[in-house]
């Protein structure tokens, strides 16, 4: 299949097309929609692409290196586009990402997981660049799609490109988790900012039948997973699909946490000690697997640090979000057990153990045996049935 828009005419472009179809990223009745809406219309001259092998975002500036640029553009990775809020100056990056493009095979796996068809209404929270929104208004076709963005600066530039690129979606300016009334009732919601608790407003806003897709995950991790929800009778349910990471939704991000105020200067003499035989293998498994996901899941209010090797030692730290608990599981190179650390009213590296050992007792689920179900009182996760679920 080949892509004839002008504005596919790039080999790299073509390239990355194919790598779509071939991976099942998107599917051929978006093909029409990749070769109209190019992405590389929507991202700023200076922009930093994320370096897959070194981990790391990179300084990608048109002017000075045209062919990096399109390179960068044409490429399977995200690109930040605006960092800490847009405070930030200069080439070199920021602190904190905040707007992003993201990866286009993360992109259109999602539009796949919508299910949109082209007389529906849309309701896409998190504009950035407007490529989403553009591509949702070409393939919506008769429909109507409303985009929202909390940045007044982004959501400024995106409305002009995607004017300049011939698509009108409606652009607002607000707070997404606030959907957009004004358009509703939607018969899809597409977010692509993580987050932790699914707004009412969206469930509210949407129609019977109607789908919420959305990366969602908690505290414990960034690890996220897309969320692919049913609404009906004001309660939304349904799987989770692949795992992602996102940048997270600005009024539900974790304030940094602050290591001394929960270990003291002089170290960890005062807290209770043990050993646990989970090794540094079974437990730090890296991006996008399963494991931190699911004990996100399963041990609430609760954050994960991993600090990196050094030595052959690798410390797991765990900070309890709404009182000074803490623990520290310290992974050593050779050795069978690992010692442990806890202070404060909680148990934490009990709690995460014991959530690992029920992890490891039901198969080592994936993220696609996990769901959501979100009702008026709260969010709940379960394990296959949603019958049987709890508390998150």
């Amino acid at each position: 299949m080949t892509f004839n828009s002008v504005q596919a005419d790039r080999p790299g472009r073509q390239e990355l097309g194919r790598f779509l179809l071939e991976t099942h990223s998107m599917t051929s009745d978006w093909v029409p929609t990749f070769a109209a809406v190019d992405r590389a219309a929507f991202l700023p001259d200076l922009m930093w692409p994320f370096d897959m092998k070194a981990g790391t975002s990179v300084t990608v500036d048109q002017g000075a290196d045209p062919d990096a640029w399109y390179s960068a553009a044409d490429s399977n990775v995200p690109i930040v586009t605006q960092w800490d809020d847009g405070a930030h100056t200069g080439r070199a990056p920021g602190r904190v990402s905040t707007s992003s493009s993201s990866m286009p095979s993360v992109v259109y796996a999602m539009l796949q997981a919508l299910a949109v068809e082209e007389d529906m209404r849309v309701l896409d929270v998190g504009t950035g660049t407007g490529e989403t929104a553009g591509a949702l208004f070409h393939h919506c076709r008769h429909g109507r799609v409303t985009t929202v963005e909390v940045d007044r600066s982004v959501s400024r530039q995106a409305r002009e490109r995607l004017s300049a690129a011939g698509l009108y979606p409606e652009v607002v300016t607000g707070d997404g988790i606030d959907g957009c009334t004004d358009a509703a009732p939607y018969d899809r919601i597409l977010a692509t900012v993580g987050l932790r608790d699914i707004p009412g407003a969206w469930i509210e806003q949407t129609r019977p039948g109607g789908l919420i897709v959305a990366p969602w995950g908690t505290y414990y991790s960034n690890a996220d997973a897309v969320a692919r929800l049913v609404v009906r009778g004001g309660v939304a349910s349904g799987h989770f699909a692949r795992p992602v990471e996102f940048m997270k939704m600005r009024a539900q991000r974790l304030t940094p946490i602050e290591h001394g105020a929960y270990v003291p200067a002089d170290g960890m003499g005062s807290a209770d000690t043990s050993t646990t035989a989970v090794t540094e293998a079974e437990f730090v498994t890296g991006r996008y697997t399963a494991v931190p996901f699911a004990l996100g899941l399963r041990v609430r209010d609760c954050a994960q640090a991993v600090a990196d090797r050094r030595d052959g030692a690798r410390p797991v730290w765990f900070y309890g979000l709404h009182d000074r608990s803490w623990a520290c599981v310290m992974f050593r190179e050779g050795e069978k057990e690992a010692r442990v650390w806890q202070s404060g009213p909680r148990r934490l590296w009990d709690e995460v153990e014991t959530a690992f050992r029920w992890w490891v007792n039901r198969g080592a689920p994936d993220h696609t045996r996990f769901g959501l179900t979100v009702t008026p009182e709260g969010q709940r996760a379960w394990l296959d049935d949603p019958a049987e679920s709890w508390a998150v």
